[in-house]
């Protein structure tokens, strides 16, 4: 069964952190199955982990060409797991893939958090006198742990994250089968080679998103939050509300956009598209006596970016609040209910060092991960403070309560644009998919392309526009997302018909 991330990017450490990957360069099941040990406990909520066997390690990063394993050795290392997985306890099946990588094969093996934490295994798993030990992850290493972490590790049995719970008030047919499929391409998933033959149900199950006997699964949170036309069905408020103060908030005056809700990536998409064009502000100052000039915004983008991303992640799914930002004549504040870890703090968040040690939805910052949408592992607040430091502007304000109920984020804007009043748009059109697809200069180069040559390639368009034919992949998926583009006829065979 296919691992359903793209093999390459999972090897390169881009769309999964390197510490939730490990390399084995031989099959050695002691140190694979104290791996598997720690990766199910996910002691930090991360999501589990991947082992792949074949691929030699150096600094942390894979070795290419690729090792490999011997093909004759697969089958054998296969019957052995099944015996060996009995020897957790409790019993637990990772997922294993035969993966081709450099013309050889590799084992991968994807390890999920487990339900039923914690698991301990035995500390030398081929020894006939068995001494359990628990393991979890620290630093990128596997290690057994302390007495503090065992008991800790203990207190988090059945604590399952609320995006990784099934949800009994859904079923399948809650899932939007164009939101998968729109996923599985533009993340360049193995499983997209199947769409036109594997059913939804088989799908959703190779990437972890049901639970249940076979006769009654349900779909994960996460799941709904992705790929259902409706989440607010299930997750009431899961949406952001803006509004404006031209004025201050003093003044009876404000101004309300329509609320912006759908699957969590169209929130986001959305809520960034308005800010983008409503919101934020560009200016070009002249220095005397230098060539360039300078460039500077009123908000930077990127910091706007981080911020509504990291409210929409780590909100609390479970709490009936939206999102919400106020935009006032001189500052920018966004708040989400369900407040940082309260092992986080305030002042990790002034030096903007925070390493939170566990996360509220360990699932869902996976996929926005691999949709380029989040960076990773407690790189949000770094990212926001770099931003707002290169256009000039002042440090951001962050708060929450003791009850850690609540998490806001203020951005004050940049000197040169004070008392510049941000009027909202007249009129913000219904949202829709193909409507929250912001196109780049790539994209409407390759509509360009496609309209001159309805039979160009994907290879002739990365050539032509000088991007990764991955690149030409993901533009062509936004085209599509917005309506742009039809594919007709065979994938080796069809043309492009520009709508």
């Amino acid at each position: 069964m296919a691992v359903y991330v793209n093999i390459e990017e999972l090897i390169s450490g881009k769309t999964i952190e390197s510490e939730r990957i490990e390399f084995k360069k031989g099959w050695n099941p002691g140190a694979v199955y104290r791996t598997i040990c720690a990766f199910a406990n996910d002691f930090s909520n991360t999501g589990g982990g991947y082992i792949i066997v074949g691929v030699q390690e150096e600094n942390g990063r894979a070795v290419r060409p690729v090792a490999g394993i011997d093909e004759t050795r697969i089958d054998a290392i296969q019957r052995e797991m099944i015996n060996l997985n009995n020897l957790i306890n409790p019993v637990y099946h990772p997922k294993l893939s035969i993966e081709e990588v450099d013309g050889k094969k590799i084992i991968v093996i994807w390890v999920p958090g487990g339900p039923n934490r914690p698991y301990e295994v035995p500390e030398e798993i081929k020894s006939r006198e068995k001494k359990y030990s628990y393991y979890i992850r620290r630093y990128g290493s596997t290690v057994k742990t302390s007495k503090q972490e065992r008991e800790e590790l203990i207190t988090l049995a059945n604590q399952v994250p609320f995006d990784d719970r099934p949800n009994i008030q859904a079923s399948l047919k809650d899932i939007s089968y164009v939101l998968l499929r729109d996923h599985l391409r533009l993340t360049r998933s193995r499983l997209a080679e199947n769409l036109e033959h594997l059913p939804v149900a088989d799908m959703l199950e190779q990437m972890e998103l049901l639970s249940g006997p076979p006769e009654q699964m349900y779909p994960r949170n996460v799941a709904l939050m992705l790929f259902s036309d409706k989440p607010e069905k299930y997750f009431p408020y899961s949406r952001v509300e803006i509004v404006h103060f031209p004025k201050g908030e003093a003044d009876p005056e404000f101004e309300e956009i329509p609320a912006i809700s759908g699957p969590v990536q169209y929130i986001i998409a959305n809520t960034l598209s308005y800010f983008k064009t409503n919101v934020i502000k560009e200016r070009v100052r002249k220095v005397k006596g230098q060539a360039e000039a300078i460039r500077l915004w009123n908000y930077p983008y990127e910091a706007l970016e981080e911020a509504i991303v990291n409210a929409l992640y780590h909100r609390d799914y479970q709490v009936r609040e939206p999102v919400e930002i106020r935009v006032y004549p001189n500052s920018i504040t966004i708040l989400n209910y369900g407040g940082p870890d309260r092992s986080i703090k305030m002042e990790a968040f002034e030096k903007g060092i925070v390493k939170p040690r566990r996360y509220r939805n360990r699932r869902l910052g996976d996929f926005l991960k691999e949709l380029d949408l989040t960076e990773g592992k407690a790189t949000g607040i770094p990212l926001i403070r770099k931003a707002l430091r290169e256009n000039g502007s002042p440090e951001p304000v962050f708060n929450t309560d003791d009850d850690r109920s609540f998490f806001e984020v203020q951005f004050l804007i940049h000197g040169d644009f004070e008392g510049e009043i941000i009027l909202p748009s007249v009129k913000l059109p219904e949202v829709e998919k193909q409507e929250a697809v912001e196109l780049s200069e790539s994209a409407l180069k390759i509509l360009h392309l496609m309209a001159e040559n309805p039979e160009i390639t994907i290879a002739d368009l990365a050539d032509k526009t000088g991007v990764s034919t991955r690149a030409v992949d993901k533009n062509i998926a936004k085209l599509k997302r917005a309506n742009k583009i039809e594919r007709i006829g065979t994938k080796q065979s069809g043309i492009w018909k520009i709508k």
